[in-house]
Formats: C-alpha cells, sequence, structure tokens
C-alpha cells in the first residue's frame, strides 16, 4: 500500500509545506539523502503544541507535538520528492523536547515521532536516533525534529 494512502486510512493529512523561520532552506539533497531541517509542530503555519514537557505537558502532549513535527518532515519529503513511497530509509533523527529540569523521558517522547514513521515505512522507518532536552525551543515549541533520510534515485 502506497505511503500516501496509509496516511489517509489513518485519518491524517500532510499539512502545508513549513516555511523556513530564518535564513536556511527546509531541505538539502545530497546524492541519495535528504537532510531535513528541523521541524516544530505547526500546521499551516499555526504553532499547535506550546509549553514545557514534565511541566505544563504530559509525556503524551509531548507525542503529539512529535507526531506533528513528523508530518512536517512528511511534508517537505514530498515537496522535494514528488512522491513519499521514493523514500527508502530514515537513517537519523535527531530531536530536541522543551522539558522540566528533572525530567528524563525524552526517548518516550520521540516515539510519538518514530511510531509513525514505523507505521508507514516497517522497518525502514526507524532510524539511528537521538532525543535531547532543552530549556527553550522556537516559539516555545514542545519538541523539534530533524532528519536524514535515503531515497531512490
Amino acid at each position: 500500500m502506497r505511503v500516501e494512502q496509509k496516511l489517509q486510512e489513518m485519518g491524517l493529512t500532510l499539512p502545508d509545506l513549513p516555511q523556513p523561520n530564518g535564513l536556511y532552506v527546509p531541505s538539502r539533497r545530497v546524492g541519495n539523502l535528504i537532510y531535513i531541517a528541523g521541524q516544530t509542530p505547526d500546521i499551516h503555519g499555526v504553532r499547535q503544541v506550546v509549553g514545557v514537557v514534565g511541566e505544563d505537558l504530559t509525556i503524551e502532549d509531548g507525542q503529539r507535538s512529535a507526531r506533528i513535527c513528523a508530518l512536517n518532515i512528511l511534508a517537505v519529503l514530498k515537496a522535494e520528492l514528488g512522491d513519499l513511497d521514493k523514500v527508502k530509509q530514515f537513517v537519523q533523527i535527531i530531536s530536541y523536547v522543551r522539558c522540566g529540569k528533572n525530567f528524563g523521558d525524552q526517548p518516550a517522547v520521540i516515539n510519538g515521532a518514530s511510531q509513525l514513521f514505523a507505521d508507514l515505512y516497517g522497518e525502514a522507518g526507524l532510524a539511528a536516533r537521538l532525543a535531547i532536552g532543552t530549556n527553550e525551543l522556537p516559539g516555545g515549541s514542545a519538541t523539534e525534529i530533524l532528519a536524514v533520510v535515503e531515497v531512490e534515485d
């Protein structure tokens, strides 16, 4: 089944292509790798999840934020490739969780993104991953995620 059909069956739609909030491009292709700039939990230009995980946000709120970041990564890939089925595998995901001082469940939060990629791409959706806690992210976002993806020629 095609990736976009899977998204539709899951009741998900890709958001509008996120616009850079600075002097950078949403993605850069180098050979068969696409480097995707950090994505925040925005849908159609509106920040959806703002706050601090472990303080005013739950792990589930953080997972929802991460899932929205993942949808934005997919939107960037769709714009770059024209077809999400051209993705061969997710190589690396680097993620940031805005969290409280004693919060240590960043990996559980980022599972919100990893689960979506796994649901869509199976084993190829599981990347090497880093989940970092931080005290601030742009616009108060709960999460920010960047990715490196291998694609077909």
